[in-house]
């Protein structure tokens, strides 16, 4: 994907962007801000941690808007809307976890490991604790000015063995449907999604109760979690 442009009719009416919320003051934060600050300038901006003089600090430099708050509550008491793009810089999935706030109104959630048989599937997995399994393609650490073109690898230069999100999509494991929130690219090494992907991910898993794999992923890289959850009882 191009930074200049989006090659699906789903977001031909909010992108370029208007709105881009940067969830995390630390070093990644920052620099998404810095990146999308030059790229599009005409975006109104803003940044969100818990962190007040890390804020504070971006938004001295940078001229930005700020907002002092943990950053899934942040977008968990607002509907983000269509437009508003979210760009996480946070260590923790913030489309799971929101999705996790959001079933807890109406419904009971439980977190579960990633099934052990996913692995296998995936590209150079790794697993942690908690259960959450990270996959990527790159067995290298990517160059920080990688734009995500469609056909080959920026750093070997060779066709890229596909596109990471459909590799998650077409996961099967037995019990669990599977839902994956695409990250797109918005400048080199800043990938994010708009409110309308939120909430599109939350129709699919909130229509039926049941188990989910649910992951957030780019053409390279992604993160999948699971989860259970059901109607609360009357």
């Amino acid at each position: 994907m191009s930074s200049h442009r989006l090659d699906s009719n789903f977001f031909q009416d909010i992108f370029p962007p208007r709105r881009i919320r940067v969830l995390g003051a630390g070093r990644f934060g920052r620099l998404a801000a810095e990146r999308l600050r030059r790229r599009f300038p005409e975006a109104l901006l803003s940044i969100t941690d818990r962190n007040a003089a890390r804020v504070d600090e971006i938004t001295r430099d940078l001229g930005i808007a700020g907002e002092v708050e943990e950053c899934i509550q942040s977008i968990s008491h607002i509907e983000p809307p269509d437009d508003l793009w979210l760009i996480p810089a946070v260590p923790v999935h913030v489309g799971f976890e929101w999705a996790i706030n959001e079933l807890n109104r109406v419904g009971e959630v439980r977190r579960l490991p990633v099934p052990g048989d996913v692995d296998s599937k995936l590209p150079n997995p790794i697993r942690v604790p908690s259960g959450t399994l990270y996959a990527s393609f790159a067995t290298f650490l990517c160059p920080d000015y990688c734009s995500e073109p469609e056909e080959i690898c920026t750093h070997t230069g060779k066709e890229r063995p596909g596109n990471l999100y459909e590799v998650f999509g077409g996961v099967l494991a037995s019990g669990f449907d599977v839902a994956v929130l695409r990250s797109w690219q918005l400048a080199p090494g800043v990938g994010g999604y708009p409110g309308r992907s939120l909430r599109q991910l939350l129709a699919g898993i909130g229509s039926k109760p049941g188990r989910y794999l649910i992951a957030t992923s780019c053409r390279c890289h992604g993160v999948m979690d699971a989860l259970e959850w059901r109607t609360k009882a009357i």
